[in-house]
């Protein structure tokens, strides 16, 4: 590719998933052409994010929803909304909470580095329990009348110190708080955006830009009015947190697109096409002397999604951040993962024609 070229890099083949440091996904050609449509008029930015939510919540069956830039802009966004609301003097004061519930209730154990996206907005953490442990009763004595609402983060789950969604839920609804969830790389499974709002969250965050695949500078909130009525109060183009976290009318446009074409794919198939390329690195590198190959899926808190299968390689004696670093050294760069100690190949980024290089890739390394 000329363009990267010019600028010295390379491009990766990645087996390593939608991470935003590897640029998210490739979008589709529609997705493109939207967003080139878009940018050859101009148009009402307010009224293109009410209408281009509205579009979003009826293909994706939920009450109502708004385009950010970014999931980390959503959590901004979202917080925003359960602290301030739709009062003008509120939003505008932001990241002053002066006279508002300015407390967010979260796990010990969900804190991750992308929650100062949370305290960006002006908000507070009370944190609950230790990272191994805690309870629900310490949950109920951590909210007070400055709680403006509880986090979730999904990817921590599964966190020892962890306690299910929808206790929580209960028992945070039980005293007026509202639930903001972080699933920014939960999808697959598609069934993932109704799930979280099916056991009575009232904002959830997702990517726009990882397997949905619009741009990767888009993010979506879903949930519930009113709430999420104050994030398109809180968001761009409106004065506010949100004022600088733009969703300019080309990335509206490719989201909408995006959504579109993902509600219409066949995850039978596609799983069908991932599990062929672990099945291809396991025969091809099946009994190497010193080499360990297995199917499996991620387990440690962080790695998503968790429902796509891995190909997992171990070597007895090269440890696999060296494999790694070799396998971004060669002139066709290749993005591994590292999980518990072994290489990690997901499918999930892969071209069809990508596969062979790949499997010349681990050759070069394990094959005498």
């Amino acid at each position: 590719m000329s363009l990267y070229a010019d600028l010295g890099l390379r491009p990766v083949i990645n087996a390593r998933g939608t991470l935003t440091v590897l640029g998210g996904s490739v979008m589709d050609p529609a997705v493109l052409q939207a967003m080139t449509e878009a940018s050859t008029a101009f148009v009402d930015l307010v009224l293109l994010q009410r209408r281009a939510g509205e579009r979003i919540a009826g293909l994706l069956g939920v009450e109502a929803a708004c385009i950010t830039s970014g999931a980390a802009a959503g959590l901004t966004i979202a917080t925003a909304a359960l602290m301030a609301g739709d009062r003008i003097d509120a939003i505008r004061a932001l990241p002053d909470t002066t006279g508002l519930r300015d407390q967010v209730v979260v796990l010990k154990s969900h804190r991750i580095l992308y929650d100062q996206a949370v305290l960006l907005a002006g908000a507070r953490f009370v944190e609950v329990g230790v990272t191994s442990a805690a309870t629900p009763e310490q949950v109920a004595a951590a909210i007070t009348d400055r709680t403006a609402g509880l986090f979730f983060v999904e990817e921590a789950s599964t966190m020892r110190g962890s306690l299910p969604l929808g206790e929580l839920i209960t028992l945070a609804h039980d005293r007026g708080v509202p639930v903001l969830v972080d699933a920014a790389a939960e999808l697959p499974p598609a069934d993932n955006v109704r799930h979280y709002l099916d056991l009575g969250a009232d904002l959830v965050v997702f990517s726009g830009g990882k397997e949905i695949g619009g741009p990767q500078s888009s993010g979506l909130i879903v949930g519930r009015e009113p709430y999420v009525g104050h994030c398109h109060a809180n968001s761009f183009p409106q004065h506010g947190i949100g004022r600088g976290m733009k969703t300019d009318k080309e990335t509206i446009a490719g989201l909408v697109k995006a959504v579109e074409l993902w509600v219409g794919r066949d995850y039978d198939l596609i799983f069908e096409q991932w599990n062929a390329v672990v099945d291809t690195v396991l025969e091809r590198f099946a009994g190497i002397p010193e080499l360990t190959v297995e199917r499996g899926f991620p387990t440690e808190p962080g790695i998503q999604p968790t429902v796509i299968p891995r190909a997992y390689l171990t070597h007895a004696t090269r440890p696999a951040a060296d494999l790694q670093t070799a396998l971004l050294d060669r002139d066709q760069p290749v993005a591994v993962g590292i999980e518990n100690g072994r290489l990690a190949v997901n499918p999930q980024c892969l071209k069809p024609d990508e596969v062979p290089i790949l499997i010349t890739a681990l050759q070069e390394l394990f094959v005498p």
